[in-house]
């Protein structure tokens, strides 16, 4: 299964100001993009806190929400609450006929997938602007290497970077991506 991790980031590197800031600094470009490349995935995972930020499934998705209390959502028919583990997820995805998948945080869940070497690519958009403080794109220190495949601009000033992930332990020790 090819996991794709979209997420936009401010150009100090924060995807929210805090656990409950809507992304609504973003621009259209970006969420018409990330609007098409999940809906194209099919599946979008995110934690319990994104989920919450949205407020409700995305539309034509469908939607999987990582949470420790699975009770705490009601599932509906393009909802998925779990507690499951990022591979076991990605297992019953592959059941289910699934061959993509969209990770969209929030950083918890991002350092989850992440750690457990799951995550195949990294569509990230780079907006101008500042938070200086806030949430970085993982929680938790991660070792992973990075090849640029394309990298564009969807508005003024506005930047979508698209990574292949590499996590083979040579890469950070020789200074970097190859």
């Amino acid at each position: 299964m090819k996991l794709t991790l979209i997420m936009a980031m401010t150009a100090d590197g924060k995807i929210a100001r805090h656990n409950r800031h809507f992304p609504n600094w973003t621009g259209r470009a970006d969420k018409r993009m990330f609007k098409h490349l999940t809906t194209e995935a099919g599946v979008v995972i995110m934690g319990a806190g994104t989920y919450e930020t949205i407020g409700k499934p995305l539309s034509g998705r469908l939607n999987v929400v990582m949470t420790r209390n699975p009770g705490r959502f009601q599932p509906g028919d393009n909802l998925w609450v779990t507690d499951d583990t990022p591979q076991g997820i990605l297992a019953a995805l592959e059941r289910r006929g699934h061959a993509a998948a969209a990770l969209t945080g929030g950083a918890t869940i991002n350092t989850l997938f992440a750690r457990a070497r799951l995550i195949d690519e990294m569509v990230v958009t780079i907006s101008p602007i500042l938070f200086g403080e806030g949430i970085s794109l993982f929680s938790e220190p991660v070792d992973i290497a990075l090849d640029l495949q394309s990298m564009r601009e969807i508005e003024p000033a506005v930047v979508v970077l698209h990574y292949k992930l590499r996590y083979d332990s040579g890469a950070l020790q020789a200074g970097g991506a190859k």
